[in-house]
Parts: structure tokens; C-alpha cells; sequence
């Protein structure tokens, strides 16, 4: 298990994103207050908080948990440093200046590492890990609502303009990078799982994803249309399921209960989204019933829609809208099964398939108790 030089190109694309994304939602939040679109804007802020303020959270609890278990005091300019939203960066700056050391420096005879008894590829491993984590996190807290507004504003409105594009472009990249490196960093960063090797399964995996979440962000989009609040009952239904399922589950991912009770909201907001093995069991029978749940709830939805007159929306959308829906989410459910069917690094291992209670790994892979796929 190896940091390569190609890892490391992947963590500086990774930070390039998170800025990007980050800048693109300031900028798209000013715009609306600028042109008095104050629902908007006051949406787009919300999210972001509501997103960063969860990472920050998670963020400063993992680094309490290691100074603790390496014998070490919390240092409260850490505290600091997440109290100004900064927890990320600080992470990517460890992580990129190890990670550089080590890709492009560190060889075995390399004297300052004879003696240690950490290996420094596991090390910069585990810190790309949680950083692959809490990107998964502010993904869904935040990409996807940011998404489904953005979507909304272009459809209702039809604003056609450079910053909606760009807004509904870059969601979209943070989304699919998130989702495939949080794919690949869970497998290289556990000893007992089987890498997603080569491009194929990471592109198939990626368009499953993409392709079954765009669906279902258009058919919220729609139901918006139909009624708001419909919509938002469906979805808070949605994450108290996912809340109850994650509390059935007893995930055991942090150190303490009240971090714990936060982390099971966080798994079942995200899974108002998507579908993700929260405990490393054998998941085919609940994910098939979550995307046959999800078929009847997106075709519930064009079926009503359909019902309703065209003038509560912007009919040179209406057919193209549906038709992406229907399609998108039957390509999404091509790709699922074409990945798990042939594609999936543990398809020859049935028996151990998405499976956490095997071997004992180190307590620094964080991985082992978090989101399994």
C-alpha cells in the first residue's frame, strides 16, 4: 500500500475542487443578494453553514481522538482553526506536505524513516481518508441541496446566465469526485478490502452515482413545482427513515455518544440521496429496496406531474425534463448493475461482501467503521 505520485496529483485536483466549489457558492450567494433574490441567497448561505459547520465539527472531534491516542494534549489553536472554518485546509496542508514528502522523496533506505515504526505511505493514507470523508459529508450537507436549488431557480425562472451554469457544473464535478475518491481512499485505506483498480469500475461506479442522484434531484425539483410543502414533507420523511435505519444499524463510527447521534443524522440525511452500506454488511436486499422505492417514487412523480396543467411550469422544459429523469434514472440503474454484477472488487467474494467484522485492522483506519459501498 503505496502513496504515488499520482495519489498526490489527485489531492491537489481534490483541493482545487473544494475551492472552486466553495468560490462558485459565494459568488452565486452575492449575486442573488445583489439582484434582491433574498430567499435565494439567504438558501444558498444556509446551506453552506449547514454543510461546513457539520465537517468543522467532525473535523476537530477526529483530531482530539488522535492527539489523545498518540499520548498528546488538544491544542486549542486547532480549536481556533475550525472556529474560523479552517479545519479543512488545515487538513489538506498536512496531508499535501507529508503527501509530497513521501510520493516524490521517500524511499525505503531514506535514514529520517529507518527507526519509525509507522509506515509513511499508511500515514499520509489515512490522512487523504478523513479528508475523503468529510468532502463525502459537505457533498450531500451541502452539493446536493445547493443542487436541487439551483435546478430549481433554472427551471422556474429560465435564467440562462454563466454563474447558474457554473453553479449547477461545478455541484455537479464535487458531487462525482467526492463520491469516487471517498470510493477509492475507503478500499486503499483497509488492509482487508480489494482496490478499485483501473478506470472502468471507477467510471461505471461514477455514473451509477451520478446518473441515479440527477434523477432524483430533478423529480424534488418537480415536486417543488407541484407543492413546497409536499416536497419537504417527503423529504424529512425520507431522512427520519434513514435516521431510524442508521440507530437499527447501531453504528459505532465515533468516539463519543453525542458525536455518534450527529453522525447517524448525517447518514441519514444522506441517504435521502443516495444509497451507502452503513455498517459493511451484505446490502443486496436493502439497496434493491431502496432503488425500487426510488423507481416508484420518481415515476409517482412524473405521473402527477403529468396530471397537472402545464402553466405552474416552464413548458419548453417540461418535455425534456421528464424525458432526462426517465432516462437518467434507467441508465443509473444500468450502471448499478453492470458494477456490482461484474465490476465490484469483492464480486468473487459473496460471502464477504461489503463485510467490516473480518481481520482486525489499525485503529488509525478511521474507514473501518464509516460508509461502506
Amino acid at each position: 500500500m503505496k502513496y504515488t505520485k499520482l495519489n498526490f496529483m489527485m489531492s491537489v485536483l481534490g483541493i482545487i475542487i473544494y475551492v472552486t466549489d466553495l468560490i462558485v457558492d459565494i459568488w452565486v450567494s452575492v449575486r442573488f443578494f445583489y439582484e434582491g433574490q433574498y430567499v435565494f441567497g439567504i438558501l444558498t448561505v444556509s446551506f453552506m453553514l449547514f454543510g461546513t459547520l457539520v465537517v468543522q465539527c467532525f473535523s476537530y472531534s477526529w483530531f482530539k481522538d488522535d492527539l489523545k491516542e498518540s499520548g498528546q494534549e488538544s491544542q486549542h489553536c486547532f480549536l481556533l482553526l475550525h472556529c474560523l472554518q479552517g479545519g479543512v485546509f488545515t487538513r489538506y496542508w498536512f496531508a499535501l506536505k507529508k503527501g509530497y514528502h513521501v510520493a516524490f522523496k521517500y524511499t525505503s533506505k531514506t535514514d529520517n524513516f529507518v527507526e519509525e515504526q509507522i509506515d509513511p505511505h499508511k500515514e499520509v493514507i489515512d490522512r487523504v481518508t478523513d479528508l475523503s470523508m468529510l468532502r463525502l459529508f459537505e457533498t450531500y450537507l451541502e452539493g446536493c441541496p445547493q443542487l436541487a436549488l439551483q435546478l430549481y431557480i433554472l427551471l422556474e425562472h429560465g435564467q440562462e446566465n454563466f454563474t447558474q451554469y457554473a453553479a449547477i457544473m461545478v455541484s455537479c464535478c464535487a458531487i462525482s469526485w467526492s463520491t469516487v475518491d471517498y470510493q477509492v481512499a475507503l478500499r486503499k485505506s483497509l488492509p482487508d478490502k480489494n482496490l478499485l483498480n483501473g478506470p472502468c469500475p471507477k467510471l461505471v461506479y461514477l455514473f451509477y452515482k451520478l446518473f441515479t442522484l440527477l434523477s432524483w434531484m430533478l423529480s424534488v425539483v418537480l415536486l417543488l413545482f407541484l407543492n413546497v410543502k409536499i416536497a419537504l414533507f417527503l423529504l424529512l420523511f425520507l431522512w427520519f427513515l434513514g435516521i431510524l435505519w442508521a440507530f437499527k444499524e447501531q453504528t459505532d463510527f465515533c468516539a463519543s455518544i453525542g458525536m455518534e447521534f450527529i453522525y447517524r443524522i448525517v447518514v441519514g440525511f444522506i441517504l435521502v440521496f443516495t444509497f451507502f452500506n452503513i455498517k459493511g454488511q451484505n446490502t443486496k436486499c436493502p439497496m434493491s429496496c431502496y432503488y425500487i422505492v426510488r423507481v416508484l417514487a420518481t415515476l409517482g412523480i412524473l405521473i402527477v406531474f403529468w396530471s397537472y396543467p402545464l402553466s405552474i411550469f416552464n413548458s419548453d422544459y417540461f418535455i425534456p425534463v421528464s424525458i432526462t429523469i426517465a432516462l437518467t434514472l434507467l441508465l443509473g440503474i444500468i450502471f448499478l448493475i453492470v458494477y456490482y454484477g461484474t465490476l465490484h472488487p469483492n464480486r468473487s467474494e459473496e460471502t464477504k461482501l461489503d463485510e467490516a467484522d473480518g481481520k482486525p485492522v489499525q485503529r488509525d483506519c478511521r474507514m473501518k467503521y464509516f460508509l461502506m459501498e
